[in-house]
């Protein structure tokens, strides 16, 4: 197999701008989870705000999202040109994010340390955010390699 990236495609495009902006969001919540954690007895909050947006975003229930809601407002009122990409990428790195905000939500309830995971998850959206970075790509080319049959 080649070194080329595989990526998920399905034709639907996606406002590229948004999709940043909702990493942006991602980042900024993140950020504030690490900084207030330990400090906030509702610490919990944010990261079941991730689990719940991130399962709306990585589902069919995007149009639900609350972080989509908020960087629709923002497209509309910064007047920001839309920017087509494919969606099937975003929907594969959302369920990813899923999965990290299920663990940080876990971590959490048990009284375990969530840096890590939560360092990690804000990397991602920071390289999304600002450089329209998507690691969801190499997850899915490394994942393909893996476990071929599995898209069969």
């Amino acid at each position: 197999m080649s070194k080329q990236l595989i990526c998920p495609t399905d034709g639907v495009q996606v406002n590229e701008t948004k999709v940043r902006l909702v990493a942006g969001l991602v980042l900024t919540i993140a950020i504030v989870y690490l900084l207030t954690a330990s400090l906030w007895a509702g610490s919990l909050l944010l990261p079941l705000l991730l689990l719940i947006d991130f399962g709306l975003r990585g589902s069919e229930w995007a149009r639900y999202s609350p972080l989509g809601y908020v960087a629709d407002w923002l497209v509309s009122a910064l007047n920001l040109s839309y920017k087509g990409t494919d969606q099937a990428p975003k929907r594969f790195a959302a369920r990813i994010g899923l999965g990290f905000s299920l663990l940080i939500a876990g971590l959490q309830l048990a009284g375990s340390p969530t840096l890590i995971p939560t360092a990690v998850l804000a990397l991602f959206a920071a390289l999304e955010s600002g450089l329209g970075f998507c690691a969801g790509c190499y997850v899915y080319t490394l994942y393909v390699r893996l476990f071929p049959k599995a898209l069969n």
